[in-house]
């Protein structure tokens, strides 16, 4: 194991996820249409070796035994449930302390494969195994941390790893509900990666280059749009200057859609991955074996008790109007006629926010959550379109008989 130390030159300071983000923020994002945005709370790692793949199947949630095997092949799609076979070449998974509580979230890609060699059938051999390389898409303010977790655990294995955020960016692009539009109606092609050049499992072409990076369908919602990792000296295919927007619509775009991601929105040491929703969230496969923090997610999973998830939220004032700017993260959420705790505030963006709520008070129904200390707030969790029925359904309020 050779280790190559991080740049870290271009990172964020801790805790200053949203510091740069504008403040100019449209109203509802709905109305915007497509939008793309650099992402500048992420960066990138690459790690390549013969036991790329081995090295991280023991230290993530999902499955990567699709990765390094043959394009086109069907065994190529993930077993996670719900994740398109266009994401076949890209999923999304976490890192977990050995107690099984959340370290840091990533997208893992197979790099472009261009000037694929041949087999006497014609077919593509793909990458010799010497050359397995896999990209990591992160959050910044864990990159040192995860370094050191990697040296911990690379010991005897084949398998080098560098920060590459001076070369690559990540990306998102979003802003129409593809999963609300039949196929016609969905302005990015249907069921393929978008990307420059001749691209693998049948993507398309949007510019003439051979670079070969591509958009994939983010692998976690059809609604959250696509995500990518492009060379930093270019802007991706699709995105032109009237569609290229600050970084806190996206985070809008999640919050309204109860999608938290990195570690400040999911607190590293503390978070649970399952009240999370990462099951949701195509984060976990549950058949890919043994990795650091498995016994937790699989015991709570079997067990099937969820007593708290994130929600989305919105704050109120008296007269049902939201409100901006009256509510910080690590608020607490109170029941109004018990005045017990329900929950706690998590992220805040103007009137919009994430919070981890008790799922008998979040059901309660309308009124029943405020802001501890500013009783005046009301709180409104919302159950998103996304959300498997029965996590709306097992926690709702028994009717009266009669």
């Amino acid at each position: 194991m050779r280790f190559l130390k991080p740049s870290i030159s271009r990172l964020l300071k801790p805790n200053s996820k949203i510091s740069h983000l504008s403040s100019q923020i449209p109203t509802n994002l709905n109305d915007v249409g497509p939008m793309a945005t650099l992402l500048k709370t992420r960066t990138v790692v690459r790690l390549r070796g013969p036991d790329t793949i081995k090295f991280m199947q023991g230290l993530v949630t999902n499955d990567l035994r699709g990765f390094g095997e043959l394009v086109g092949d069907k065994k190529s799609s993930l077993v996670t449930p719900n994740v398109p076979a266009s994401s076949a070449r890209s999923l999304y998974a976490a890192m977990l302390t050995p107690q099984g509580r959340f370290f840091c979230d990533m997208f893992l890609y197979e790099p472009p494969q261009t000037n694929e060699k041949l087999d006497p059938t014609g077919s593509s051999v793909g990458p010799h195994r010497d050359e397995l390389t896999l990209f990591a898409d992160v959050d910044c303010d864990v990159l040192d941390d995860l370094f050191a977790t990697f040296k911990k655990f690379s010991v005897r294995s084949k398998v080098d790893y560098e920060h590459v955020g001076e070369e690559f960016n990540c990306w998102q692009r979003f802003g129409v509900d593809h999963h609300k539009k039949t196929p016609s109606a969905v302005e990015d092609p249907e069921g393929a990666n978008v990307g420059w050049g001749g691209g693998i499992n049948g993507s398309s072409s949007s510019q003439g280059n051979n670079v070969g990076w591509q958009w994939h369908k983010d692998p976690r919602l059809d609604c959250l749009g696509f995500r990518g990792i492009f060379p930093s000296n270019s802007t991706p295919p699709m995105v032109e200057a009237n569609t290229e927007t600050d970084e806190g619509n996206y985070l809008l775009w999640r919050l309204e859609r109860g999608v938290a991601e990195g570690s400040i929105e999911i607190p590293r040491g503390e978070a649970i991955p399952l009240e999370y929703n990462l099951v949701g969230l195509n984060a976990i496969s549950f058949d890919k074996g043994c990795y650091v923090g498995q016994e937790l997610v699989a015991r709570s999973h079997h067990r099937g008790v969820i007593r708290k998830r994130l929600f989305p939220l919105k704050f109120l004032n008296e007269s049902g109007a939201e409100v901006e700017q009256k509510v910080a993260p690590s608020s607490e959420v109170i029941a109004l006629k018990s005045g017990k705790k329900a929950g706690t505030v998590t992220t805040v963006m103007g009137s919009r926010g994430l919070g981890l709520l008790r799922l008998e008070e979040a059901f309660r129904g309308s009124g029943n959550l405020v802001i501890k200390g500013q009783e005046d707030v009301k709180v409104e969790a919302i159950c998103p379109e996304w959300w498997p029925t029965e996590w709306c359904l097992e926690h709702q309020p028994q009717q009266a008989a009669g």
